[in-house]
């Protein structure tokens, strides 16, 4: 049977590959410390899994939920987004309840882009950005993320035509690769830039919770006239280990969520009532679990930056998500690097190049292990010998 151009389209699924490498180096008896995935290595906590518990054996719950997802829901939604940032919401007009943050992000393109529109694109940035712009035959434009600029994208090297042109902006602040965070002057001239140029600015506020330092990552909801253009995507995964229940939401421009409804109202019927009910709990009862959270990633950012110093592997401390953006040994590419880790340490880490061409020359680690598996994961690093400074100091 032949696939349709739509699935042929589809760029390689990067983590899939990724999991697939470390899946076999398991299967042949390594103990494999897997770092290259984000995926929340702790539970939820139990007053959610208690209402999941309780509203799953409400027989309501067992009916079709409505279409655009439990009042309930969108008012805990509302209420949150009040309190953590002071933005007001309307309920009906400018909440989406989401399958995951994921399903909002690949939606937008097919909601919003013909064949051929352009979409900008931080790069490096989460390959599923991808996927959304191949289902809707658009085409993506890059916007390379330096560390001379804390990973911030520069409009003003955008070409004027190209800017015209542009339907969407994806962007990802704390940052999924690198770990950067935005600040307000930068989102104010997010808003500025797309009104100017009638883009739809897409923010991916997936680690919105995991800032360091003290510092509260802000929500671009929160500049002057964001909600006037474009979207803020909140996932339940990070902030709240959820990242199994498959459960987010999106806010802001009203337009932009009634295009995300009317489109899953052709798809779904709305999230199964249970995870409505726990995830409304979540935001309305759990709000102290994400400081505790972020205390927990703090500490293990350290213990591992302060480890790798020690092994001569240099990089900067991120100020937000659990991601290590680090730098790969001299003479290495990412892949290959990468794959010099998993078989001659079995520690697994994503290439930076999987990112973005500007991803070539990092890796990525996540922060998903206890703080005794990733000095573990040090020691083997630095065993191998591989960095200017070749320390072979072992950590307790």
């Amino acid at each position: 049977m032949q696939y349709s151009k739509t699935l042929q389209s589809l760029p390689p699924q990067y983590f899939s590959s990724l999991v697939h490498k470390v899946n076999k180096a398991k299967a042949e008896g390594k103990d494999v410390i897997n770092l290259g995935q984000g995926n929340p290595d702790q539970p939820a906590p139990e007053k959610i899994v208690d209402e999941l518990n309780r509203s799953s054996r409400n027989p309501a719950s067992h009916k079709y939920s409505p279409f655009r997802g439990k009042d309930s829901f969108k008012k805990a939604i509302r209420t949150f987004y009040h309190h953590e940032y002071g933005v007001s919401l309307d309920l009906e007009k400018e909440i989406a309840i989401l399958f995951g943050g994921k399903s909002g992000l690949i939606e937008l393109p097919i909601c919003f882009c013909n064949k051929g529109d352009l979409v900008l694109v931080p790069d490096p940035g989460y390959p599923d950005y991808l996927s959304g712009i191949a289902m809707a035959s658009a085409t993506p434009y890059f916007l390379p993320l330096m560390k001379e600029r804390n990973y911030l994208p520069d409009y003003q090297s955008v070409p004027a035509d190209i800017s015209e042109k542009a339907r969407l902006l994806f962007l990802n602040y704390p940052n999924n690769p690198t770990g950067a965070c935005a600040t307000m002057p930068f989102f104010e001239e997010t808003a500025s830039y797309c009104a100017k140029n009638g883009i739809i600015p897409v923010h991916d506020f997936a680690y919105g919770a995991i800032g360091f330092d003290g510092q509260k990552p802000p929500s671009f909801m929160q500049a002057g006239h964001a909600k006037d253009v474009g979207i803020e995507i909140y996932t339940m995964s990070k902030t709240f280990n959820m990242a199994g229940w498959r459960v987010g939401f999106a806010v802001g421009n009203s337009d932009v969520i009634e295009a995300i409804n009317l489109l899953q109202d052709h798809m779904y019927v709305s999230i199964f009532p249970a995870i409505q009910d726990a995830a409304s709990i979540a935001l309305s009862e759990c709000n102290g679990y994400a400081a505790e959270l972020v205390n927990m990633y703090e500490d293990r950012r350290n213990t591992f930056m302060d480890a790798c110093r020690q092994i001569g592997w240099h990089g900067n401390p991120p100020p937000g998500s659990f991601f290590v953006w680090m730098p790969v040994a001299d003479g290495f590419s990412s892949e290959a690097f990468a794959d010099l880790l998993l078989q001659q340490a079995d520690v697994a880490v994503a290439p930076g190049s999987g990112f973005g061409a500007y991803g070539e020359g990092f890796v990525r680690i996540g922060l998903v292990e206890s703080k005794e598996r990733l000095l573990e994961a040090v020691n083997r690093i630095g065993k191998l010998g591989i960095f200017t400074d070749r320390g072979q100091k072992t950590f307790p």
